[in-house]
Protein backbone atom coordinates (compact mmCIF):
# COMPACT_ATOMS: atom_id res chain seq x y z
CA UNK A 1 0.00 0.00 0.00
CA UNK A 2 1.57 2.91 -1.12
CA UNK A 3 -0.34 5.67 0.01
CA UNK A 4 -3.40 6.98 2.25
CA UNK A 5 -5.67 9.76 2.08
CA UNK A 6 -6.72 11.50 4.15
CA UNK A 7 -3.18 11.05 6.03
CA UNK A 8 -4.70 10.26 9.38
CA UNK A 9 -7.00 7.45 8.89
CA UNK A 10 -5.52 4.62 10.64
CA UNK A 11 -5.52 1.11 9.31
CA UNK A 12 -4.14 -1.46 11.67
CA UNK A 13 -2.07 -4.27 9.60
CA UNK A 14 -5.13 -6.73 9.12
CA UNK A 15 -7.18 -3.96 7.35
CA UNK A 16 -4.19 -3.07 4.96
CA UNK A 17 -3.53 -6.51 3.94
CA UNK A 18 -7.55 -7.34 2.97
CA UNK A 19 -7.66 -4.31 1.38
CA UNK A 20 -4.47 -4.72 -0.83
CA UNK A 21 -5.67 -8.67 -1.55
CA UNK A 22 -9.33 -7.18 -2.47
CA UNK A 23 -7.67 -4.51 -5.28
CA UNK A 24 -6.31 -7.50 -7.46
CA UNK A 25 -8.64 -9.55 -9.60
CA UNK A 26 -8.43 -12.90 -8.16
CA UNK A 27 -8.77 -14.96 -11.52
CA UNK A 28 -6.78 -16.15 -14.79
CA UNK A 29 -8.45 -13.88 -17.05
CA UNK A 30 -6.03 -11.50 -17.37
CA UNK A 31 -8.29 -8.01 -16.86
CA UNK A 32 -6.07 -6.57 -19.66
CA UNK A 33 -6.62 -2.99 -19.36
CA UNK A 34 -9.29 -1.32 -16.68
CA UNK A 35 -11.33 -2.84 -14.31
CA UNK A 36 -13.79 -1.58 -12.13
CA UNK A 37 -15.38 -3.36 -8.94
CA UNK A 38 -16.45 -3.19 -5.63
CA UNK A 39 -16.69 -5.05 -2.15
CA UNK A 40 -17.36 -4.93 1.04
CA UNK A 41 -15.28 -5.24 4.23
CA UNK A 42 -15.65 -5.86 8.12
CA UNK A 43 -12.79 -3.13 8.96
CA UNK A 44 -11.39 -3.27 12.95
CA UNK A 45 -10.35 -0.13 12.78
CA UNK A 46 -10.49 2.58 10.11
CA UNK A 47 -9.88 6.24 10.96
CA UNK A 48 -9.92 5.53 14.51
CA UNK A 49 -12.35 2.94 15.93
CA UNK A 50 -14.44 2.36 12.78
CA UNK A 51 -17.53 3.72 14.50
CA UNK A 52 -20.08 6.02 12.50
CA UNK A 53 -19.88 9.74 13.56
CA UNK A 54 -23.00 12.20 14.13
CA UNK A 55 -23.21 12.87 10.43
CA UNK A 56 -23.80 9.34 9.44
CA UNK A 57 -26.42 9.50 12.72
CA UNK A 58 -28.10 12.78 11.05
CA UNK A 59 -28.32 11.31 7.67
CA UNK A 60 -29.35 7.84 8.94
CA UNK A 61 -32.85 9.17 10.65
CA UNK A 62 -33.93 10.38 6.93
CA UNK A 63 -32.69 8.12 4.04
CA UNK A 64 -34.16 4.71 3.10
CA UNK A 65 -33.11 1.83 5.50
CA UNK A 66 -31.62 0.20 2.37
CA UNK A 67 -28.91 3.44 1.97
CA UNK A 68 -28.18 4.06 5.37
CA UNK A 69 -24.34 3.60 6.67
CA UNK A 70 -23.47 0.68 9.33
CA UNK A 71 -21.04 0.80 11.84
CA UNK A 72 -19.98 -3.20 10.76
CA UNK A 73 -19.97 -2.56 6.72
CA UNK A 74 -16.85 -0.52 4.77
CA UNK A 75 -17.59 -0.41 1.34
CA UNK A 76 -14.66 -0.10 -1.18
CA UNK A 77 -14.85 0.89 -4.78
CA UNK A 78 -11.69 -0.38 -7.03
CA UNK A 79 -10.30 0.92 -10.10
CA UNK A 80 -7.89 -1.43 -11.52
CA UNK A 81 -5.17 -1.17 -14.01
CA UNK A 82 -2.89 -3.78 -15.92
CA UNK A 83 -1.21 -3.08 -19.17
CA UNK A 84 2.40 -4.31 -20.86
CA UNK A 85 5.03 -1.72 -20.45
CA UNK A 86 8.72 -3.87 -21.08
CA UNK A 87 10.23 -0.89 -19.12
CA UNK A 88 8.95 -2.57 -15.89
CA UNK A 89 10.72 -5.80 -13.96
CA UNK A 90 7.10 -8.30 -15.08
CA UNK A 91 6.86 -6.19 -18.46
CA UNK A 92 4.06 -5.08 -17.05
CA UNK A 93 1.89 -2.13 -14.74
CA UNK A 94 -0.19 -3.25 -12.25
CA UNK A 95 -1.83 -0.69 -9.75
CA UNK A 96 -5.28 -0.18 -8.21
CA UNK A 97 -6.88 2.91 -6.63
CA UNK A 98 -9.28 2.48 -4.07
CA UNK A 99 -12.38 4.50 -2.22
CA UNK A 100 -13.67 3.81 0.88
CA UNK A 101 -17.00 4.50 2.19
CA UNK A 102 -19.66 3.48 4.61
CA UNK A 103 -22.04 4.54 2.21
CA UNK A 104 -23.31 2.36 -0.43
CA UNK A 105 -23.72 4.49 -3.41
CA UNK A 106 -22.29 2.34 -5.52
CA UNK A 107 -22.47 4.12 -8.61
CA UNK A 108 -21.37 7.69 -7.43
CA UNK A 109 -18.03 5.94 -5.82
CA UNK A 110 -17.33 4.24 -9.38
CA UNK A 111 -17.86 7.18 -11.05
CA UNK A 112 -15.49 8.98 -8.49
CA UNK A 113 -12.71 5.81 -8.90
CA UNK A 114 -13.27 6.29 -12.92
CA UNK A 115 -12.03 10.15 -12.87
CA UNK A 116 -9.60 9.91 -9.98
CA UNK A 117 -7.61 6.71 -10.58
CA UNK A 118 -6.93 7.58 -14.45
CA UNK A 119 -5.63 10.70 -13.86
CA UNK A 120 -3.59 9.79 -10.71
CA UNK A 121 -1.92 6.88 -12.86
CA UNK A 122 -1.25 9.92 -15.63
CA UNK A 123 -0.15 12.76 -13.64
CA UNK A 124 1.02 11.30 -10.23
CA UNK A 125 0.62 12.19 -6.03
CA UNK A 126 -1.17 15.58 -7.10
CA UNK A 127 -3.88 14.16 -8.20
CA UNK A 128 -4.45 12.52 -5.47
CA UNK A 129 -4.08 15.35 -2.86
CA UNK A 130 -6.70 17.51 -5.14
CA UNK A 131 -9.17 15.11 -5.79
CA UNK A 132 -8.61 14.21 -1.80
CA UNK A 133 -9.39 18.19 -0.92
CA UNK A 134 -12.30 18.58 -3.30
CA UNK A 135 -13.75 15.52 -1.91
CA UNK A 136 -12.62 16.85 2.39
CA UNK A 137 -15.06 18.99 1.80
CA UNK A 138 -17.81 17.80 0.20
CA UNK A 139 -20.98 17.97 2.80
CA UNK A 140 -22.98 15.14 4.41
CA UNK A 141 -25.53 13.89 2.13
CA UNK A 142 -28.85 14.98 3.01
CA UNK A 143 -31.65 12.87 1.73
CA UNK A 144 -33.83 14.49 -0.42
CA UNK A 145 -31.55 17.45 -1.27
CA UNK A 146 -29.55 17.92 -4.15
CA UNK A 147 -25.98 18.69 -3.96
CA UNK A 148 -23.05 19.68 -6.10
CA UNK A 149 -19.88 18.47 -5.33
CA UNK A 150 -16.64 19.65 -6.88
CA UNK A 151 -14.27 17.21 -8.09
CA UNK A 152 -11.11 17.67 -10.24
CA UNK A 153 -12.61 20.41 -11.95
CA UNK A 154 -15.94 19.00 -12.92
CA UNK A 155 -19.30 19.91 -10.68
CA UNK A 156 -21.37 16.68 -9.57
CA UNK A 157 -24.99 17.27 -8.78
CA UNK A 158 -26.19 14.36 -6.85
CA UNK A 159 -29.90 14.21 -5.25
CA UNK A 160 -30.06 11.79 -2.30
CA UNK A 161 -33.72 10.53 -1.58
CA UNK A 162 -36.05 10.68 1.39
CA UNK A 163 -37.25 7.91 3.23
CA UNK A 164 -40.97 8.81 1.50
CA UNK A 165 -39.02 8.70 -2.69
CA UNK A 166 -38.78 5.78 -4.16
CA UNK A 167 -34.95 6.04 -3.94
CA UNK A 168 -34.47 7.84 -7.40
CA UNK A 169 -30.81 8.89 -6.80
CA UNK A 170 -29.73 11.20 -10.25
CA UNK A 171 -26.37 12.48 -10.84
CA UNK A 172 -25.60 14.40 -13.44
CA UNK A 173 -22.64 16.25 -15.07
CA UNK A 174 -23.12 19.79 -15.32
CA UNK A 175 -20.34 20.58 -17.63
CA UNK A 176 -21.81 17.67 -20.52
CA UNK A 177 -25.63 17.37 -19.07
CA UNK A 178 -25.32 13.63 -19.38
CA UNK A 179 -27.19 11.96 -16.90
CA UNK A 180 -25.33 9.11 -15.25
CA UNK A 181 -27.95 5.93 -13.72
CA UNK A 182 -28.74 6.61 -10.19
CA UNK A 183 -25.71 6.30 -7.90
CA UNK A 184 -27.03 3.63 -5.93
CA UNK A 185 -28.58 1.41 -8.75
CA UNK A 186 -26.78 -0.48 -11.53
CA UNK A 187 -27.90 -0.89 -14.71
CA UNK A 188 -30.40 -3.98 -13.14
CA UNK A 189 -31.28 -5.96 -16.71
CA UNK A 190 -27.12 -6.22 -17.77
CA UNK A 191 -26.90 -8.52 -14.53
CA UNK A 192 -30.31 -10.70 -15.33
CA UNK A 193 -30.53 -10.78 -19.16
CA UNK A 194 -29.38 -14.74 -18.70
CA UNK A 195 -31.39 -15.46 -16.08
CA UNK A 196 -35.04 -13.97 -16.54
CA UNK A 197 -36.82 -16.83 -15.90
CA UNK A 198 -35.13 -17.31 -12.65
CA UNK A 199 -36.06 -14.09 -11.30
CA UNK A 200 -38.85 -14.77 -8.77
CA UNK A 201 -36.76 -17.64 -7.93
CA UNK A 202 -33.77 -15.52 -7.00
CA UNK A 203 -35.66 -13.07 -5.16
CA UNK A 204 -36.89 -15.09 -3.43
CA UNK A 205 -33.52 -16.97 -2.19
CA UNK A 206 -32.32 -13.10 -1.51
CA UNK A 207 -35.42 -12.33 0.47
CA UNK A 208 -35.26 -15.56 2.62
CA UNK A 209 -31.22 -15.14 2.88
CA UNK A 210 -30.33 -17.90 1.62
CA UNK A 211 -26.31 -18.66 1.29
CA UNK A 212 -25.88 -18.02 -2.61
CA UNK A 213 -22.34 -17.87 -4.61
CA UNK A 214 -22.43 -16.16 -7.83
CA UNK A 215 -19.15 -18.00 -10.11
CA UNK A 216 -17.67 -15.85 -12.96
CA UNK A 217 -14.23 -14.61 -14.81
CA UNK A 218 -14.64 -11.18 -14.48
CA UNK A 219 -14.16 -9.50 -10.80
CA UNK A 220 -16.60 -6.39 -12.63
CA UNK A 221 -19.53 -8.47 -13.46
CA UNK A 222 -19.23 -10.41 -10.54
CA UNK A 223 -19.22 -7.94 -7.94
CA UNK A 224 -22.04 -5.82 -10.27
CA UNK A 225 -24.54 -9.40 -10.05
CA UNK A 226 -23.66 -9.78 -6.46
CA UNK A 227 -24.91 -6.15 -6.09
CA UNK A 228 -28.04 -6.72 -8.43
CA UNK A 229 -29.19 -9.24 -6.45
CA UNK A 230 -28.97 -7.21 -2.76
CA UNK A 231 -30.76 -4.85 -4.75
CA UNK A 232 -33.79 -6.89 -5.36
CA UNK A 233 -35.68 -6.60 -2.28
CA UNK A 234 -35.42 -2.95 -1.99
CA UNK A 235 -36.73 -1.01 -0.13
CA UNK A 236 -36.11 -3.71 2.46
CA UNK A 237 -32.41 -3.98 3.11
CA UNK A 238 -30.42 -7.03 3.06
CA UNK A 239 -29.46 -8.04 6.31
CA UNK A 240 -27.24 -10.94 5.79
CA UNK A 241 -23.96 -10.68 4.63
CA UNK A 242 -22.72 -10.29 1.17
CA UNK A 243 -19.03 -10.28 -0.43
CA UNK A 244 -19.16 -8.54 -4.25
CA UNK A 245 -15.18 -10.28 -4.37
CA UNK A 246 -14.42 -12.72 -2.17
CA UNK A 247 -11.01 -14.04 -2.38
CA UNK A 248 -8.71 -17.01 -1.12
CA UNK A 249 -7.02 -14.75 0.70
CA UNK A 250 -9.68 -13.77 2.60
CA UNK A 251 -9.95 -14.82 6.70
CA UNK A 252 -13.26 -16.59 6.53
CA UNK A 253 -12.41 -18.49 3.31
CA UNK A 254 -11.78 -22.17 5.32
CA UNK A 255 -15.06 -20.92 7.36
CA UNK A 256 -17.01 -20.75 4.17
CA UNK A 257 -15.65 -23.77 2.54
CA UNK A 258 -15.99 -26.24 5.15
CA UNK A 259 -18.03 -29.18 4.19
CA UNK A 260 -18.81 -30.44 7.98
CA UNK A 261 -21.70 -27.03 8.23
CA UNK A 262 -24.25 -25.07 6.23
CA UNK A 263 -23.17 -22.35 4.68
CA UNK A 264 -24.51 -19.14 6.58
CA UNK A 265 -26.23 -16.55 5.06
CA UNK A 266 -24.25 -14.75 2.67
CA UNK A 267 -24.14 -13.37 -0.96
CA UNK A 268 -20.13 -14.22 -2.42
CA UNK A 269 -19.14 -13.07 -5.88
CA UNK A 270 -16.05 -15.14 -6.44
CA UNK A 271 -13.62 -15.07 -9.49
CA UNK A 272 -10.91 -17.64 -8.64
CA UNK A 273 -11.07 -21.15 -10.58
CA UNK A 274 -10.70 -23.24 -7.53
CA UNK A 275 -13.84 -21.91 -5.91
CA UNK A 276 -15.73 -24.25 -8.21
CA UNK A 277 -14.76 -27.51 -6.31
CA UNK A 278 -14.07 -25.35 -2.80
CA UNK A 279 -17.97 -24.21 -2.89
CA UNK A 280 -19.86 -26.92 -4.86
CA UNK A 281 -21.61 -27.88 -1.78
CA UNK A 282 -23.26 -24.80 -1.42
CA UNK A 283 -27.09 -24.97 -2.04
CA UNK A 284 -27.47 -21.88 -4.65
CA UNK A 285 -24.45 -21.04 -7.05
CA UNK A 286 -25.27 -18.40 -10.09
CA UNK A 287 -22.95 -19.26 -12.94
CA UNK A 288 -22.42 -16.06 -15.25
CA UNK A 289 -21.97 -15.99 -18.63
CA UNK A 290 -18.55 -16.92 -19.80
CA UNK A 291 -16.65 -18.32 -22.92
CA UNK A 292 -15.96 -21.77 -21.23
CA UNK A 293 -19.47 -21.75 -18.90
CA UNK A 294 -22.88 -21.70 -19.63
CA UNK A 295 -24.54 -19.34 -17.48
CA UNK A 296 -27.16 -20.59 -14.96
CA UNK A 297 -28.67 -20.91 -11.86
CA UNK A 298 -28.39 -23.95 -10.19
CA UNK A 299 -29.93 -25.10 -7.14
CA UNK A 300 -32.47 -27.54 -5.58
CA UNK A 301 -34.78 -24.85 -4.16
CA UNK A 302 -38.43 -25.02 -4.74
CA UNK A 303 -40.08 -22.00 -4.93
CA UNK A 304 -43.22 -20.73 -2.88
CA UNK A 305 -44.65 -18.60 -5.83
CA UNK A 306 -45.46 -18.95 -9.22
CA UNK A 307 -43.41 -16.99 -11.76
CA UNK A 308 -45.23 -13.91 -13.36
CA UNK A 309 -45.23 -14.87 -16.71
CA UNK A 310 -46.15 -11.30 -17.55
CA UNK A 311 -42.99 -9.41 -16.36
CA UNK A 312 -41.04 -12.62 -18.12
CA UNK A 313 -42.74 -12.02 -21.54
CA UNK A 314 -42.55 -8.71 -21.07
CA UNK A 315 -38.79 -8.51 -20.77
CA UNK A 316 -37.91 -11.19 -23.65
CA UNK A 317 -39.82 -9.05 -26.02
CA UNK A 318 -37.94 -6.30 -24.73
CA UNK A 319 -34.94 -8.23 -25.79
CA UNK A 320 -35.96 -9.07 -29.33
CA UNK A 321 -36.94 -5.45 -30.29
CA UNK A 322 -33.64 -4.15 -29.24
CA UNK A 323 -35.40 -2.10 -26.22
CA UNK A 324 -32.87 -0.08 -24.05
CA UNK A 325 -31.44 -1.65 -21.39
CA UNK A 326 -32.25 1.33 -19.26
CA UNK A 327 -36.11 0.65 -20.21
CA UNK A 328 -35.62 -2.97 -19.39
CA UNK A 329 -34.15 -2.07 -16.16
CA UNK A 330 -36.91 -0.15 -15.13
CA UNK A 331 -39.34 -2.16 -15.73
CA UNK A 332 -37.49 -5.11 -14.10
CA UNK A 333 -37.14 -3.02 -10.92
CA UNK A 334 -40.85 -1.66 -10.95
CA UNK A 335 -41.99 -4.89 -10.75
CA UNK A 336 -39.23 -6.10 -7.93
CA UNK A 337 -40.25 -3.37 -6.09
CA UNK A 338 -44.18 -3.76 -6.09
CA UNK A 339 -43.69 -7.05 -5.44
CA UNK A 340 -41.61 -6.84 -2.26
CA UNK A 341 -43.96 -3.87 -1.10
CA UNK A 342 -46.70 -6.18 -1.66
CA UNK A 343 -44.93 -9.21 0.66
CA UNK A 344 -44.08 -5.97 3.46
CA UNK A 345 -47.56 -4.35 3.72
CA UNK A 346 -49.06 -7.19 5.54
CA UNK A 347 -46.16 -6.88 7.95
CA UNK A 348 -46.24 -3.10 8.05
CA UNK A 349 -49.71 -3.39 8.62
CA UNK A 350 -50.01 -6.16 11.34
CA UNK A 351 -46.98 -4.16 13.29
CA UNK A 352 -49.31 -1.09 13.50
CA UNK A 353 -51.70 -3.25 15.51
CA UNK A 354 -48.98 -4.04 18.49
CA UNK A 355 -48.58 0.01 19.00
CA UNK A 356 -50.28 0.49 22.65
CA UNK A 357 -52.69 3.09 22.39
CA UNK A 358 -52.45 6.32 22.94
CA UNK A 359 -54.38 6.39 26.73
CA UNK A 360 -51.93 4.35 27.84
CA UNK A 361 -49.34 6.65 27.94
CA UNK A 362 -48.70 8.38 31.13
CA UNK A 363 -46.47 11.65 31.83
CA UNK A 364 -45.13 10.35 35.01
CA UNK A 365 -44.32 6.67 33.84
CA UNK A 366 -42.18 5.44 31.60
CA UNK A 367 -43.19 5.10 27.46
CA UNK A 368 -44.94 1.24 27.28
CA UNK A 369 -42.91 -0.65 24.53
CA UNK A 370 -44.77 -2.38 21.85
CA UNK A 371 -46.35 -5.65 22.12
CA UNK A 372 -44.36 -8.41 20.72
CA UNK A 373 -44.61 -10.11 17.20
CA UNK A 374 -46.63 -13.32 16.80
CA UNK A 375 -45.94 -14.81 13.89
CA UNK A 376 -49.36 -17.30 14.26
CA UNK A 377 -51.55 -13.75 14.76
CA UNK A 378 -49.82 -12.92 11.72
CA UNK A 379 -50.04 -15.52 9.72
CA UNK A 380 -54.10 -15.85 10.68
CA UNK A 381 -54.32 -12.19 9.43
CA UNK A 382 -53.27 -12.88 5.64
CA UNK A 383 -56.64 -14.23 4.55
CA UNK A 384 -58.36 -11.00 4.71
CA UNK A 385 -55.69 -8.83 4.41
CA UNK A 386 -52.28 -10.84 2.82
CA UNK A 387 -50.05 -9.83 -0.46
CA UNK A 388 -53.38 -10.99 -2.57
CA UNK A 389 -55.20 -7.66 -2.18
CA UNK A 390 -51.73 -5.75 -3.79
CA UNK A 391 -50.35 -8.31 -6.52
CA UNK A 392 -52.12 -11.17 -8.71
CA UNK A 393 -48.95 -13.53 -8.09
CA UNK A 394 -50.20 -16.47 -6.89
CA UNK A 395 -48.85 -19.55 -4.45
CA UNK A 396 -47.70 -20.48 -0.98
CA UNK A 397 -47.68 -16.86 0.76
CA UNK A 398 -47.68 -18.36 4.24
CA UNK A 399 -44.80 -20.97 2.91
CA UNK A 400 -42.98 -17.61 2.81
CA UNK A 401 -43.66 -15.68 5.32
CA UNK A 402 -42.40 -18.50 7.51
CA UNK A 403 -39.20 -19.15 6.03
CA UNK A 404 -38.84 -15.46 5.86
CA UNK A 405 -38.97 -15.29 9.88
CA UNK A 406 -36.21 -17.16 10.14
CA UNK A 407 -33.54 -15.27 8.15
CA UNK A 408 -31.74 -12.14 9.09
CA UNK A 409 -33.61 -10.23 7.00
CA UNK A 410 -36.90 -10.18 9.10
CA UNK A 411 -34.27 -9.87 12.43
CA UNK A 412 -32.80 -6.72 10.72
CA UNK A 413 -36.48 -5.29 9.94
CA UNK A 414 -37.98 -6.21 12.93
CA UNK A 415 -35.45 -4.43 14.77
CA UNK A 416 -35.37 -1.35 13.17
CA UNK A 417 -39.68 -1.09 13.24
CA UNK A 418 -39.57 -1.81 16.89
CA UNK A 419 -37.25 0.70 17.67
CA UNK A 420 -39.12 2.91 15.71
CA UNK A 421 -42.07 2.34 17.28
CA UNK A 422 -40.43 2.96 20.48
CA UNK A 423 -39.14 6.44 19.99
CA UNK A 424 -42.61 7.12 18.68
CA UNK A 425 -43.77 6.08 21.96
CA UNK A 426 -41.01 7.80 24.17
CA UNK A 427 -41.70 10.92 21.92
CA UNK A 428 -45.10 10.79 22.86
CA UNK A 429 -44.41 10.27 26.68
CA UNK A 430 -42.16 13.25 26.56
CA UNK A 431 -44.62 15.35 24.74
CA UNK A 432 -47.34 14.17 27.30
CA UNK A 433 -44.80 14.96 29.96
CA UNK A 434 -44.30 19.04 28.26
CA UNK A 435 -48.11 19.54 28.60
CA UNK A 436 -48.17 18.16 32.80
CA UNK A 437 -48.77 20.26 34.96
CA UNK A 438 -45.65 19.02 37.17
CA UNK A 439 -46.19 21.84 39.82
CA UNK A 440 -49.80 19.85 41.13
CA UNK A 441 -47.73 16.15 40.69
CA UNK A 442 -44.69 16.98 43.07
CA UNK A 443 -46.96 18.16 45.93
CA UNK A 444 -47.13 14.79 47.65
CA UNK A 445 -44.04 13.60 46.28
CA UNK A 446 -40.65 12.34 48.41
CA UNK A 447 -37.56 14.56 47.32
CA UNK A 448 -35.73 11.65 45.69
CA UNK A 449 -38.71 11.25 43.28
CA UNK A 450 -38.71 14.64 42.22
CA UNK A 451 -34.93 15.18 41.87
CA UNK A 452 -35.17 11.73 39.62
CA UNK A 453 -37.99 13.02 37.29
CA UNK A 454 -35.27 16.09 37.33
CA UNK A 455 -32.49 14.34 36.03
CA UNK A 456 -34.73 12.23 33.70
CA UNK A 457 -35.47 15.61 31.96
CA UNK A 458 -32.23 16.73 31.80
CA UNK A 459 -31.22 13.59 30.01
CA UNK A 460 -33.53 13.41 27.47
CA UNK A 461 -32.75 17.25 26.24
CA UNK A 462 -28.99 16.52 26.35
CA UNK A 463 -29.72 13.47 24.24
CA UNK A 464 -31.86 15.46 22.20
CA UNK A 465 -29.22 18.21 21.70
CA UNK A 466 -26.70 15.73 20.19
CA UNK A 467 -28.95 14.17 17.85
CA UNK A 468 -28.96 11.39 20.47
CA UNK A 469 -31.84 9.31 21.08
CA UNK A 470 -35.49 10.16 20.52
CA UNK A 471 -35.44 13.29 17.89
CA UNK A 472 -37.63 16.27 20.20
CA UNK A 473 -39.04 19.15 18.27
CA UNK A 474 -37.66 22.64 19.85
CA UNK A 475 -41.30 23.67 21.01
CA UNK A 476 -41.38 20.27 23.12
CA UNK A 477 -37.80 20.98 24.29
CA UNK A 478 -38.44 24.41 25.52
CA UNK A 479 -41.81 23.41 27.05
CA UNK A 480 -39.92 20.25 28.79
CA UNK A 481 -37.34 23.53 29.97
CA UNK A 482 -40.22 25.29 31.42
CA UNK A 483 -41.49 22.26 33.48
CA UNK A 484 -37.54 21.52 35.15
CA UNK A 485 -37.78 25.48 36.03
CA UNK A 486 -41.04 24.69 37.85
CA UNK A 487 -40.55 21.80 39.63
CA UNK A 488 -36.65 23.17 40.50
CA UNK A 489 -38.33 25.57 42.60
CA UNK A 490 -40.12 22.98 44.74
CA UNK A 491 -36.84 21.65 45.85
CA UNK A 492 -34.74 23.22 48.79
CA UNK A 493 -31.94 26.25 48.43
CA UNK A 494 -29.22 23.85 48.83
CA UNK A 495 -30.48 20.97 46.75
CA UNK A 496 -31.11 23.47 43.97
CA UNK A 497 -27.65 25.16 44.31
CA UNK A 498 -25.86 21.68 43.85
CA UNK A 499 -28.19 21.16 40.57
CA UNK A 500 -27.33 23.87 38.97
CA UNK A 501 -23.75 24.10 39.76
CA UNK A 502 -23.72 20.76 38.07
CA UNK A 503 -25.60 21.49 34.78
CA UNK A 504 -23.07 24.36 34.77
Amino acid sequence: MELVYPPTARLSEEDKTSICYLAFPDSNSGCMGDTRLRHSAHPSVVGGGGGLVAGHARYNKAAPVSLQATPNYLYGFVYFRQVKDPNLPRGYFQKSVILLSRLPFVNLFLEVCGKVAPRFFRCGLSSLEEAWCNISKWPFPEPGESTCLSLLGEILNVQIPSDSSQCNIVLAQHTSGNTISPVHLLNLFSCFSTCVYHIHLLWELVLTGEPIVVMGSSPETCSQMVHALVSMIMPLRYCAEHRPYFTIHDSEFKEYTKTTHAPPPIILGVTNPFFSKTLQHWPHIVKLAEPVNKAGVYTQYEPFLHRDKAIVKKLLKGVATNRPEEVQSALLRRHLLELTQSFMIPLERYMGTLMPLHKNISPYRAAPTPWPFDPDAFLASLDKSGPQLTTGIRGNWVGLYRRFFRSPNFDGWYRCRYKAMSDKLQALQLESLAAADLGHWVRDKQEVEVVDMLLRIRCRLQESSRHEGVPLSEEVRHRLRMRMDEIVCTLPEDLRTVLNSNTS
